[in-house]
Parts: structure tokens; C-alpha cells; sequence
């Protein structure tokens, strides 16, 4: 398995608009909250909002300050710190929103500890924040204050009450000098510099993050990834397939192009190659002729004077075919250069293209296995609660019927039988019974193999995880 990653990721924005600021500050009415809470895209959990927190000037953990907005906190920076002449224009981004996180286990763990979190249900109000998650948001709080000025800093508030803890950030995009430019502050001139410099910011992060285990990400620009709703993510797979149609169909066209570039460059290769051998050749036979005529003026063969002649018009001919033989000598050099780039480039694109098409065929399965175990998550979340709702309102004769049955178990104890069935899920048996135990429950029999047929469909062996959690789960007879 791989090690859990960091997250970090910028929004430059002209304005912090009020739904943001209350929605960063949870500045809500209880109408709006339990609208929140009905919303699949939110995943809001009221009974751990009180566990949120922020993190102020010097790195003092407080409570969540709702008195004063963050637009207007923007505000505030901008008169006290902008140069007098500095210049805002309607288009100019007046803050950067910045949400950091990571591995959402690992920042599960890091909130809550070994504390058990009720993953369905607004029942979590017997959690207690643990000191290390504001170890992490004060570490955070400083790499933004070293990277970006704490007096630039609007807002760091950190979100316990959603899917995975993470912080929100909120700075504005000042420079030295005094000047708004989120363009500057971010990156550079242009977007290579910007790259680069994001790659750099990644980097530097995954210093301060490496003592909480988590690693430094992929990159952006090679994964996509970013922190998006589950509406956005399901809008995004539908882009992601036209992008690879679109990225199939360039790739293709800079391939042609190539291919078309390598044959010209390849012939003008042979053209250079048989120019040189024909100088050559002429520079051999001029040279053998110079030396016959030097040979006679020994030998006393012939008026000395006319051969001298001829000497000097060959050897001025010998020099002329010597600089065209240069010549032609270094455009053979760039030539051959060229065409060793373009080759290296069609190899390039040629792959690019294999694995977009390689992607554009695995798209829909891994989309759909995507999707269905959203759309499972969801349903069982829902079907939890209303087991438990039909269980309260069913007569005591009926329970006793039904006691002891897997409805009945996972309407009762549904996060340690998910537990306990993602440690069988990948092969930690030894893991799933210390855990079974700790629940209460008997643990099984360890001396039965356990394991999973290569043979058989995963939804099947996810089925029989699930029903060997249960049964670990019980209680010893």
C-alpha cells in the first residue's frame, strides 16, 4: 500500500464572497445546517462542529471567530499593507484561498485518535480533539506564514465537522514591494516558472508534514487532483473522457506532423551526406593534382611558370571546396541533432498517445467502479439509518426474532463491522481479530485460513468480509 499523501491546493480569487466566509466560519442558521446536512455533495456532521478551530496571529489555537467576516478581514490587509500607488483593478485577485490535508485516515487519526467515529450518522459528540491535529494546523500555519507573510494572513481555519479533516486558508497575494499580484506571489513571469515554483512550495510542505506521516503528493499537473464536492467529481468524469478523446486526436496530429518532419530531415540528411562525400572526393583530386604539378616543376617538366600558375588557381579552388566542405560538414551536424530530437520527440508522443488511449479503454470500468462505490457508500449510509429507525419503532416481540441477525448488527455497530472488514478485505486477519476483540467480540476461529480466490469476484469476497466481521464481532459464547 502506498504512504498517505499531503494535500495543498490555491485558488486565487477577486473576492471572498459572504457564502464563503460563512461557510469557512460555519456561520449558519440551524435552517441552514440541517440543509447542509441533507446535501450529499456537503457531508457535514453538526455533532463534531464544535471540534473545529483556528489558528490566529503567533500561532494561538482558538475557537472559531464568526464576528468579523473574511472578506473584510481582506479588506483590512489591503489598506494597511498596499503601497499607496499600487494599482487595483476590477480584475485583480484580491485574495488566495488554500485548502491543505491529506490521506483522510491519517487525518482521521490525527483528529480523533483511536476514538470511534460514527461514520453515518450526526452522533459524534462524544469526540474530543487531540492535540495532534493543532501540532499539524500550527506547523501548516507557519510554512504559510514563512511562505506568503503572517500579515497577509486573513484567515486559517481547520474543519473537523466534514468527510476528512483539512484547514482552509485565506491570504491575501501581496509582494515585497507592497503590490497585489497573486500572479507573482504564486509563481513568476510565466507558467514554467509557476510550475516550478509550485513544485518547489510542495516540496518545502513536505518537510514540515514528514513527522506526521504524510508524503509529498503527486503532481498536479500529471494527476489532476484537487479538492473538489462529490457534484464537481461526478462533472468531472464526463470532462476527463472528452479531454482523453481530445488528447488521443493532438497526439495523433502532432504524430503526423512529426513523422512528416523526420522524412524531411532525413532527406536532407542524404542530401548533405552525398554533398560531402562529392567535396571530399574533389578535395582528394585536387590535392593529387597539386602535387603532380610540384612533381614536374622538380622534374624540370614544362615551363615553371605556367605551373606555378596552375598551382595557385588549384590550391584557391582547394580552399573554396574546403570552407563549402565545412560548411556543409556543420549543417550536416545540425541536421542529424534535429533529426535525433524529433525522433526522440515522435518516441515521446507516441507513448503519450499508447497511454491515453490505454486510459480512454480503462476509463469507463474504473469510472463506474468509482461511481458504484460512491453510490454504494451513499446507500448504505442511508440504509443504516433507516434500519435503526424501522428497529426503534418495531415491537419488542419482532426484535427478539431478529436479534443476533446481521440487520440487526450492522444497524447497531455498522463502522466496527466496516472496520473490521477492510482489515479481512486486505488479508490483515490478525489485525481484524485484535480489533473484533477490543469491540467486545470473540474474534473467530484464527486457525482457519483466510484469504482471497484470485477465481472469485471482489464484490463477493467483499460480501464475505463483511459476514466474517460480523460473526467477529459477536460476543464469546
Amino acid at each position: 500500500m502506498s504512504s498517505p499523501k499531503q494535500m495543498m491546493d490555491f485558488k486565487p480569487v477577486k473576492s471572498v464572497d459572504a457564502n464563503v466566509s460563512n461557510e469557512h466560519q460555519r456561520n449558519w442558521s440551524d435552517e441552514l445546517f440541517e440543509r447542509k446536512a441533507k446535501n450529499p455533495d456537503h457531508n457535514y456532521d453538526r455533532s463534531r462542529t464544535n471540534l473545529n478551530f483556528q489558528v490566529r496571529p503567533g500561532g494561538v489555537i482558538t475557537a472559531v471567530d464568526k464576528s468579523l467576516r473574511i472578506d473584510t478581514k481582506v479588506d483590512e490587509i489591503i489598506k494597511k499593507h498596499l503601497r499607496p500607488d499600487a494599482r487595483v483593478t476590477a480584475i485583480s485577485n484580491r485574495a488566495v484561498m488554500v485548502v491543505f490535508g491529506g490521506n483522510r485516515e491519517r487525518m482521521r487519526e490525527m483528529a480523533f485518535g483511536s476514538q470511534m467515529l460514527n461514520e453515518y450518522e450526526e452522533a459524534n459528540g462524544h469526540l474530543v480533539r487531540q492535540p495532534e491535529i493543532e501540532r499539524w494546523a500550527k506547523d501548516i500555519y507557519g510554512f504559510v506564514c514563512r511562505e506568503f507573510g503572517e500579515e497577509n494572513v486573513a484567515s486559517f481555519i481547520v474543519h473537523l465537522d466534514g468527510t476528512g479533516p483539512h484547514a482552509h486558508c485565506v491570504f491575501v497575494p501581496l509582494t515585497a514591494d507592497g503590490r497585489l499580484s497573486s500572479k507573482e506571489v504564486l509563481g513568476g513571469k510565466n507558467k514554467i516558472e509557476a510550475r516550478q515554483h509550485m513544485r518547489d512550495l510542495h516540496t518545502r510542505l513536505a518537510e514540515v508534514n514528514r513527522k506526521y506521516g504524510l508524503d509529498r503528493g503527486d503532481d498536479i499537473h500529471e494527476t489532476g487532483a484537487r479538492h473538489r464536492s462529490t457534484a464537481e467529481y461526478n462533472r468531472d468524469l464526463h470532462r476527463e473522457n472528452a479531454k482523453l478523446e481530445t488528447l488521443i486526436s493532438d497526439k495523433s496530429g502532432l504524430l503526423s506532423q512529426l513523422e512528416d518532419q523526420i522524412k524531411k530531415a532525413e532527406t536532407r540528411i542524404k542530401g548533405l551526406s552525398t554533398i560531402i562525400t562529392n567535396l571530399e572526393r574533389q578535395e582528394v583530386e585536387l590535392n593529387d593534382e597539386i602535387a603532380q604539378l610540384e612533381a614536374d616543376i622538380e622534374n624540370g617538366a614544362g615551363d615553371v611558370s605556367e605551373l606555378r600558375y596552375r598551382i595557385a588557381s588549384l590550391e584557391a579552388q582547394l580552399e573554396s571546396t574546403g570552407q563549402k566542405l565545412a560548411d556543409k560538414q556543420d549543417k550536416f551536424k545540425l541536421a542529424d541533432r534535429q533529426l535525433t530530437e524529433l525522433q526522440d520527440e515522435l518516441h515521446t508522443v507516441s507513448e503519450k498517445r499508447d497511454n491515453a488511449q490505454k486510459n480512454f479503454h480503462e476509463f469507463p470500468e474504473k469510472n463506474q467502479e468509482q461511481v458504484r462505490m460512491r453510490l454504494t457508500d451513499a446507500v448504505f449510509g442511508r440504509l443504516v439509518v433507516d434500519i435503526r429507525e424501522l428497529f426503534a419503532a418495531m415491537p419488542s416481540e419482532q426484535k427478539a426474532d431478529l436479534d443476533g441477525e446481521f440487520l440487526t448488527a450492522i444497524a447497531e455497530q455498522p463502522n466496527e463491522i466496516l472496520k473490521c472488514a477492510m482489515y479481512l478485505f486486505f488479508g490483515y486477519l490478525d489485525g481484524a481479530t485484535q480489533f473484533a476483540r477490543s469491540c467486545g467480540g470473540s474474534g473467530g476461529d484464527t486457525s482457519l485460513p483466510w484469504g482471497r480466490n484470485p477465481d472469485k469476484d471482489d464484490r463477493r469476497f467483499a460480501y464475505r468480509c463483511m459476514m466474517q466481521a460480523h460473526k467477529m464481532l459477536k460476543p464469546s459464547q
